[in-house]
C-alpha cells in the first residue's frame, strides 16, 4: 500500500471531516426537535395526530435514506418554487430521517417515566400539556441523553450518503482524492480511519458524560 499522497491531499480529508461534523450537528439538533414533536403526536389522544405520527415513523424507517435524499433534492424543486442548495437539502433529508428514530427514543423515554409522576402533577392542578412540559419531558430527556448521543454517532456515519448530491463532506472528498491519485484502496482506508477517529472520540466523550451524569444522580 502507498500512502505517499497523504501529505499533499490530507487537507481534503480535514475539510471533509469538518463538513461531516457540521452536517451531523445540525441534523441532530433539527432531528431532535422534530423527533420530540413526532413522539408527542404518536402518544397523543387525538387520533388523527396519533395516526400521522405513526405513519411518519413507519414510512421514514421503512424507506432507504438514499431515496429520501433524492426526493428532497430533486422532488421539492419540482413541486414547489424553491430550489434547495445541496447543503440545505442534505440537512433536511438527514434531519427527517433521524427524527423518525429519535421519535422512538423519546417515546420510550417518556413511557419509562413512572405514571405516578403525571398523576401527581395533575393532582396539583396542572394541565396534561403543562405537566408533560415541566415534569415528564425534563426527566425523559435526562434518561435518553445516551441514546441521543448514539444517534449522533450514527448520523456521522450516515452523512456519507449526501455525497451523491454533491456535498463536499468526507466521502465526497475521498472520491476526489481517488480520482486525483488513481488509487482506490488507500484513500478509502484513510477515510475509514477519519470516520473511526470521529466516532470513537465522540463515543468516549459520551461515555465520560454518562459517568458524570450517573455520579451526579447518586450524589
Amino acid at each position: 500500500m502507498d500512502f505517499s499522497f497523504l501529505p499533499e491531499f490530507w487537507g481534503y480529508f480535514e475539510r471533509g471531516a469538518g463538513i461531516t461534523i457540521y452536517l451531523s450537528f445540525f441534523t441532530v439538533v433539527f432531528g431532535t426537535i422534530l423527533g420530540m414533536l413526532i413522539a408527542l403526536m404518536k402518544m397523543s389522544s387525538v387520533k388523527p395526530l396519533k395516526w400521522l405520527g405513526t405513519a411518519y415513523v413507519e414510512f421514514i424507517r421503512g424507506t432507504p435514506l438514499l431515496v429520501q435524499v433524492f426526493i428532497i433534492f430533486y422532488g421539492i424543486p419540482q413541486i414547489t418554487p424553491f430550489d434547495l442548495p445541496e447543503f440545505t437539502a442534505g440537512i433536511i433529508a438527514l434531519s427527517i430521517n433521524s427524527a423518525a428514530y429519535i421519535a422512538e427514543i423519546f417515546r420510550a423515554g417518556i413511557e419509562n417515566i413512572d405514571r405516578g409522576q403525571m398523576e401527581a402533577a395533575r393532582s396539583l392542578g396542572m394541565k396534561k400539556s403543562l405537566a408533560m412540559r415541566l415534569v415528564i419531558l425534563p426527566q425523559a430527556v435526562k434518561n435518553i441523553l445516551p441514546a441521543l448521543g448514539n444517534e449522533f454517532v450514527v448520523v456521522i456515519k450516515e452523512s456519507s450518503i449526501v455525497s451523491v448530491i454533491g456535498i463536499h463532506e468526507l466521502m465526497y472528498n475521498t472520491n476526489v482524492v481517488k480520482a486525483a491519485t488513481y488509487q482506490a484502496f488507500e484513500p478509502l482506508i484513510s477515510a475509514a480511519l477519519v470516520y473511526f477517529i470521529l466516532t470513537f472520540t465522540l463515543s468516549r466523550l459520551l461515555s465520560k458524560f454518562e459517568r458524570r451524569l450517573a455520579t451526579s444522580d447518586r450524589g
